[in-house]
């Protein structure tokens, strides 16, 4: 087993510092109304390092801190940190290890079951690219992911399957709710907020009928634009 102590220093240091990170975005998921109970994680790739940091199995949110985030390989195996003995990682630790290996551009991944993602999921449907929302952080539909077992990498497979070649970061794992990718965590969780913001939204534009999806080209422009104009550079 990998001792966090006797790795150098500025390993170290990373590993602390991103513990911290994903202390903190955990406290966003139920600030969006995103998970209930325990359900749900946050975690986040450590820089320069074949490790990442996420949330331990069945703790409670109030309780969640710093030193209790869980370190892990790629490979999803815990590390001694020397912090946490007793905690194990969260039951979709295998899940987020395999999309970081085979994603090396992802440095953040969320799983929520936010209500209206997650009624899409119960259908089995794709959220459809409706909105201007939708185009600027998907890039069309949000995809639905297959029906995968839970606790060993076969979500992850899931994931990578579904989004590679793909612009949208989230996907909807069949009967089971969203994962959503970035760049860090807060992309990751960024993500997952507007999932479930367009879900809602969409869920309450069906009731009055059809949606109509936006044309390609539009979505084209839009995406574009969102990701290389919008916002301060």
């Amino acid at each position: 087993m990998i001792v966090l102590s006797q790795l150098p220093w500025e390993t170290q240091e990373a590993v602390e510092t991103t513990r911290q990170r994903v202390a903190r975005l955990h406290a966003q998921l139920p600030r969006w109304e995103l998970v209930v109970w325990t359900a749900g994680n946050v975690s986040e790739r450590v820089p320069g390092a074949d490790l990442f940091v996420i949330k331990p199995s069945g703790v409670s949110y109030d309780e969640l801190s710093p030193h209790n985030m869980v370190v892990c390989t790629l490979d999803g195996e815990k590390i001694n940190d020397g912090t946490s003995p007793r905690l194990t990682p969260s039951s979709d630790t295998a899940a987020h290890a395999y999309v970081y290996r085979h994603m090396p551009e992802v440095g953040g991944v969320v799983h929520t079951h936010s209500t209206y993602a997650t009624a899409f999921a119960a259908r089995m449907e794709e959220i459809p690219c409706v909105l201007t929302m939708m185009a600027d952080e998907f890039g069309g539909p949000i995809p639905i992911g297959p029906v995968a077992v839970i606790g060993d990498d076969s979500i992850g497979r899931g994931i990578v399957e579904t989004l590679r070649g793909q612009r949208s970061p989230a996907v909807l794992m069949g009967h089971h709710g969203p994962f959503t990718i970035g760049k860090d965590g807060q992309a990751a969780v960024k993500a997952a907020v507007l999932c479930e913001e367009v879900a809602r939204t969409i869920h309450v534009a069906q009731q009055k009928g059809p949606v109509e999806s936006l044309p390609q080209d539009l979505i084209d422009a839009l995406h574009d634009r969102y990701q290389n104009v919008y916002g301060q550079r």
